[in-house]
């Protein structure tokens, strides 16, 4: 009996030592977490730095990812928060992040220091999706800078004046496909429309197949383009979430972005495409002939002599001019560039021109106007449009850049420190900030275009501002469209022809209007990474009295 109540008494015993061992496991776990994230969340305070309120775990992404509010309202409240700061701390859920505000400061990192400011953040880890690693917005250092000069060939003015035809045809099958149509007013929602232009002048510019994209709306190049640029899906949000919050995880476990089927795709598009044009000697100045040509070490740098393509054009740095050099580049080191090339062309791209449209439909009177440029011009060169002739519209080029203004691609860029740097203070009671190898830097380029010191009245589109008279007084690095510096978007005189070529053909035959379903004033949409309009973009194209 004694020995059974020692028995029990033990056990009591025991299992009272180890729920005691337990819980003192689980608040240390408790203690050890909190400390981590206090230290995470503290980090700009300890080198001085004024940090916003911010959520653990979420950092000041909590409205954005809680889908409270669009990505590109979350860049401006906290650009918004503190203006009277050069810059301050922010969290991209529990990645410090400095928000730099200061133009000069933006000017000095980005182009003057830019060797400490070479790379983008890493997206996607490397061992991940070699797909997406290797495209020239994720390659980093001495990578990116020997990719960056062989690609650069491809966006030249000249050769946008020798891709300027096959646009042209694209956007002219693309306004006649509604004009065919027997209704007075055709009713579309824009996205799905101007993405099937896109894919159009992607696939024949630089593969040379051609597609309809409207008449045959299942070709396999439209699917895959959709399949490729689709965020909105529950899948890849909480992808989206996850690399945000624990990378490391992502790494371990090797979760590609893409499936095998996209991937299939991209590769032997690439593949076979290489293939025939080395069996039948088939040359087109396009990315995929460069880069054949860059893999023998014939990479050609062109002096550029024909008129550019806008004032948001951004203009390949000094610094990278004349360096390429023969680097070893495989396939799929040319399908991940090709990938990126189709992603930027399908995706933003029409999204300016669902932006575009929409402006147009709400400010009849700048419609009206621009039309009437359109007509002078055909009137011009008897109705045959030539590249130059395009590119001489001053409205047409202030209402994309508007346009640009109000609603950028990219709402904010990253640059990532790659080798120890310090911010000299330029103000009272700063002190220099020292910024280690790693530290992110955000530039809040939607917050930048809707900050009234620079655009007054920044929800009003006004393409006045652009005019002759009052784009020389834009302060420099308060309009970024494409970024600024080397790292800039090597695709912008090519996003800014093709949506300048469609507009064009489609305001000679219809007007913009807007109908029940357009949204005025439009919102965004809180559920999308990519800034898009919370109802989609709906318009109507009223057919003109010819």
């Amino acid at each position: 009996m004694k020995n059974k109540y020692a028995l029990e008494k033990s056990f009591i015993i025991f299992s009272i030592t180890k729920m005691i061992g337990l819980l003192v496991a689980a608040v240390t776990v408790i203690l050890c977490i909190c400390l981590y994230l206090h230290r995470r969340f503290t980090y700009w305070v300890r080198k001085n730095v004024k940090q916003l309120d911010t959520t653990w775990i979420l950092g000041n992404s909590d409205k954005a990812t809680l889908r409270q509010e669009s990505f590109a309202d979350m860049v401006k409240r906290v650009y918004d928060a503190d203006r009277g700061e050069r810059y301050t701390g922010i969290y991209q859920m529990s990645i410090p992040t400095l928000l730099v505000r200061d133009i000069d400061l933006l000017k000095q990192v980005c182009v003057k220091d830019f060797d400490h400011f070479v790379d983008h953040m890493t997206f996607i880890p490397d061992n991940c999706d070699p797909l997406w690693a290797k495209n020239l917005f994720a390659l980093k250092g001495q990578r990116w800078k020997e990719m960056r000069p062989i690609l650069s060939p491809s966006f030249t003015s000249s050769k946008m004046r020798a891709m300027f035809l096959l646009m042209s045809d694209c956007a002219k099958r693309f306004t006649q496909f509604f004009a065919d149509k027997n209704d007075e007013i055709v009713e579309l929602e824009m996205k799905d429309s101007f993405t099937r232009y896109c894919n159009d002048v992607i696939a024949t510019c630089a593969f040379g197949i051609e597609c309809d994209s409207l008449r045959q709306p299942n070709n396999a190049f439209y699917l895959m383009g959709k399949r490729t640029t689709n965020f909105s899906s529950l899948s890849m949000q909480l992808k989206f979430i996850a690399l945000s919050a624990v990378p490391w995880l992502f790494e371990l476990l090797k979760i590609p972005i893409f499936d095998d089927e996209i991937k299939q795709f991209f590769y032997s598009l690439v593949n076979d495409t290489i293939k025939t044009r080395e069996e039948k000697g088939i040359v087109r100045p396009d990315m995929i002939h460069l880069l054949m040509e860059a893999r023998k070490g014939e990479t050609k740098q062109e002096e550029d002599n024909v008129i550019d393509t806008g004032f948001s054009t951004v203009q390949e740095s000094n610094a990278l001019k004349g360096k390429a050099s023969p680097v070893e580049i495989t396939n799929q080191d040319i399908a991940s560039q090709v990938m990126i090339f189709f992603f930027g062309g399908f995706d933003s791209v029409s999204n300016l021109m669902c932006f575009m449209a929409h402006e147009l439909a709400e400010n009849p009177d700048v419609q009206d106007r621009l039309r009437d440029e359109i007509m002078q011009t055909t009137n011009a060169c008897n109705g045959k449009l030539t590249y130059e002739a395009l590119l001489k519209m001053k409205y047409m080029d202030m209402v994309v850049s508007e346009t640009l203004r109000k609603w950028p691609n990219a709402v904010a860029v990253d640059r990532v420190c790659t080798k120890p740097y310090t911010v000299e203070p330029s103000k009272p009671g700063e002190i220099p900030l020292h910024l280690k190898e790693n530290d992110v830097l955000w530039i809040p380029i939607y917050g930048l275009h809707h900050d009234y010191r620079y655009f007054p009245h920044p929800e009003r589109f006004d393409p006045e501002r652009f005019s002759d008279e009052n784009k020389d007084k834009i302060i420099p690095y308060t309009y970024l469209p494409f970024g600024c510096g080397p790292r800039n978007c090597i695709g912008s005189r090519f996003a800014l022809l093709e949506t300048k070529a469609v507009f064009f053909h489609l305001l000679t035959q219809f007007e913009i209007v807007p109908t029940n379903k357009t949204q005025i004033p439009l919102k965004l949409d809180k559920r999308s990474f990519p800034m898009v309009a919370e109802n989609g973009f709906w318009v109507g194209l009223k057919k003109l009295n010819q």
